[in-house]
């Protein structure tokens, strides 16, 4: 059974439930640039799924080829079990939301969200309760006879969600409709979309490159990479346990340093010890990357360092410091161009003011369980750092 695969039982017979949505193989090209490459992915039933990664990495074509914006060159959507490769956009079971609110300037919110209803020739009454019922689901029941113009850009935001929904999708597209938003409201609607996703139970699929975003939301995160997909895991998994250098430097901050495989479940850091990790399908000889987030190293003065007891550390030196309120950062030099960024909290003002400075010589340390061994690889590939037009703005 695929993983967005969901045994029911049903009068006591098991049955499998197809996933919402699967890519098989899909491949995207425009003229000889390779903007998706051999996509294969399920996603479950009611399940909030996120593209995530930087621009150009293909997140926003895949989306556009789910909606029907754009045809795969090679492979097979299928929603519900269906191959709707081919099939145009208007008549698949998909609304999409974009960073641009698209809303009619001249009608009122109400007649907005009512639009895509009476297209279809939805009964009156059927399309007042609908549209109502979504109004009072996205908080704004009361501004229904106001227009666009008169609204604030989280409340446009609202509208064009649940223009999305009063259409009862299969599946609902999400590009970047956070994106042209203030942070503090941008953080606010984050927690409201994932509450509005439970409450509907529908197949989202979001796309962004704000990794915060996607770690906050997301039930299942694709982190893409050039046209590829180089982890499919859950928030906490993505984040802990990267499977790749790419991926732990994109989310969140990671410390990255250099190592070779010296033995099964042994690594020597280019800049440090020997010290006993994970090491998986990675042989002797083999290049690799020690990861170690910001908020698990503990920093001391090289004078003032515990004894190590086993614990791994590297030696280095105090580039900067910086007050982020609710934490200070750190940055220190560990040799050979490395550099290790520390995040103490400021939960108590003496201990941030005894903080070494620039120029002082620190010794890091962590436990072994906080590093984690990633591939360390190169994935640059002779078709280019961009993608096409349509994926241009992410």
């Amino acid at each position: 059974m695929s993983e967005a695969e969901t045994v029911i039982a049903e009068g006591g017979a098991a049955t499998v439930e197809a996933p919402s949505v699967a890519l098989r193989n899909v491949t995207k090209r425009f003229d000889d640039f390779t903007a998706v490459d051999d996509l294969s992915l399920e996603l479950g039933q009611g399940e909030f799924f996120t593209f995530l990664g930087p621009s150009g990495c293909g997140k926003t074509t895949t989306l556009r080829m789910i909606a029907g914006f754009e045809q795969p060159t090679e492979g097979e959507v299928l929603i519900e079990g269906e191959n709707v490769a081919g099939t145009p956009a208007h008549k698949r079971p998909t609304n999409t939301v974009f960073q641009s609110y698209a809303l009619f300037p001249h009608m009122s919110v109400e007649k907005n969200v009512a639009f895509g209803l009476k297209r279809k020739g939805v009964d009156k009454d059927e399309i007042g309760e609908r549209v109502a019922k979504e109004l009072q689901r996205v908080g704004l029941a009361r501004e229904a006879n106001r227009r666009p113009s008169q609204l604030s850009g989280g409340m446009q935001q609202r509208v064009a969600l649940a223009r999305a929904l009063v259409n009862l999708p299969k599946v609902l597209l999400l590009d970047e409709p956070l994106g042209a938003l203030d942070l503090k409201l941008r953080k606010g609607l984050q927690i409201e979309l994932k509450q509005i996703q439970r409450e509907v139970g529908i197949t989202f699929v979001y796309v962004t490159h704000d990794q915060e975003e996607a770690l906050t939301m997301s039930d299942r995160i694709a982190v893409m990479n050039r046209g590829r997909v180089e982890q499919v895991a859950g928030p906490e998994e993505v984040y802990d346990r990267p499977t790749t250098s790419f991926v732990a430097g994109f989310i969140g901050v990671s410390n990255l340093m250099p190592a070779t495989v010296s033995a099964p479940g042994q690594v020597k850091l280019d800049s440090g010890p020997e010290v006993s990790a994970d090491t998986g399908a990675l042989g002797p000889g083999e290049g690799c990357a020690a990861v170690v987030r910001p908020e698990k190293l503990r920093v001391d003065l090289a004078g003032d360092a515990p004894p190590s007891n086993g614990t791994p550390s590297v030696a280095g030196v105090v580039e900067s410091s910086v007050y982020l309120g609710t934490a200070t950062q750190l940055v220190v030099g560990v040799g050979e161009g490395v550099r290790m960024t520390v995040l103490v909290p400021n939960a108590d003002e003496s201990e941030r003011q005894s903080l070494p400075g620039g120029g002082a010589r620190v010794v890091l340390s962590w436990e072994p369980e906080h590093m984690h061994v990633v591939i360390d690889k190169d994935e640059e590939r002779d078709d280019g750092e961009a993608d096409d037009g349509s994926d241009g703005d992410e």
